[in-house]
């Protein structure tokens, strides 16, 4: 029965990140080397959104927190830190973009 339950999970975490109504994501943009290659996937894919509840920089950022949480214990620690570092670019690149 927990078998049964994981799989579920996974499923629903795929449709999550498939069919959000925050952001239509490129494909693989979490497995992106470099936290800004991430950064400038989600705020390119939040700035398009016109299903989006939030601002682009909110929404950009949940979808990270998504994955991450998602992620959980699995997440190695220099994968964590690049996702984390992905934050900081998200928001360094639209303070650039307000000037």
């Amino acid at each position: 029965m927990a078998a049964k339950k994981k799989t579920s999970r996974k499923r629903w975490s795929a449709e999550v990140t498939e069919h959000s109504d925050a952001l239509s994501l490129e494909e693989s943009v979490f497995k992106k080397r470099s936290a800004r290659q991430i950064a400038e996937s989600l705020k390119r894919s939040a700035e398009a959104s016109k299903r989006r509840k939030g601002t682009p920089l909110q929404s950009a950022i949940s979808m990270l927190n998504f994955d991450i949480n998602l992620a959980g214990k699995n997440l190695s620690a220099s994968r964590k830190r690049t996702l984390e570092k992905a934050k900081d670019e998200l928001r360094e690149l639209f303070e650039k973009g307000k000037e």
